[in-house]
């Protein structure tokens, strides 16, 4: 469970790029982070992830404070950034060997994780060749190889679907869903407002900083109009705002 407690974030002084927002994410659900560009979603990833120091509040993860106890908390986190250009002089297989060292993942349970999902991903034959040789749906996949070899409890995703491939798209879909199922937070956030729809067991949308709708999509049209696509319920919020 991931518990975010009255955050704010400013850049400039007076003005607040988050402000005073609180959200729970519940183990074994799949929750939207909907908005459009310059809304806040990737700083409240970064502020939730440790990357960024939070102005005011906390962000729990299972219990342990990101900003007091910021070891703790990032052990249960994996996290697939928006750009996946890291690492670059590294070969594939350098790169997740160096994750698991990070995690401490055991060598023969590391081998066997990693073809797994390099196969699953059709990355297996890539992973001598160096990061900065892959395209960039490659480089978003070796990203989500590396942090699922440690099976985090709480799997955060910002815009994880760009450049990838049909078939690594549907594959991550299933994958979300089974992680999911096993009783760990999924969140991510995307600007594909059709797979949230489909995927998603609640949504959040924000603007400027601030939560303009929580809840899941029968909430979300009992409130707008009957028989709207997510994508009309969405830019009808937004404009209201």
């Amino acid at each position: 469970m991931i518990e975010i407690k009255n955050i704010s974030k400013s850049y400039i002084k007076g003005e607040k790029i988050i402000d005073n927002l609180n959200l729970e994410i519940k183990d074994g659900e799949i929750l939207g982070f909907l908005g459009p560009n310059g809304a806040g979603k990737t700083t409240v990833i970064k502020m939730m992830t440790g990357i960024l120091e939070i102005d005011e509040g906390d962000i729990l993860v299972d219990g342990k404070s990101i900003k007091n106890e910021p070891y703790e908390a990032k052990k249960n986190i994996g996290l697939i950034p928006d750009s996946p250009d890291m690492f670059l002089n590294l070969k594939g297989i350098e790169y997740l060997n160096f994750i698991g060292d990070i995690y401490q993942i055991e060598n023969s349970e590391r081998i066997k994780k990693i073809k797994e999902l390099s196969e699953k991903f059709d990355m297996y034959d890539a992973l001598n060749e160096k990061i900065e040789s892959y395209s960039h749906g490659m480089r978003q996949k070796i990203v989500i190889i590396g942090v699922l070899l440690h099976e985090p409890k709480n799997w955060i995703l910002d815009e994880p679907i760009t450049g990838l491939d049909p078939k690594a798209i549907y594959d991550l879909k299933v994958m979300m869903k089974e992680y999911a199922k096993k009783g760990n937070v999924v969140f991510f956030s995307t600007h594909i407002l059709e797979v949230a729809e489909n995927l998603c067991d609640r949504v959040v949308i924000i603007n400027k900083g601030k939560i303009l709708f929580l809840g899941n999509m029968n909430e979300l049209k009992e409130k707008m109009k009957e028989n709207t696509s997510l994508e009309e319920l969405f830019m009808e919020i937004i404009e209201d705002d």
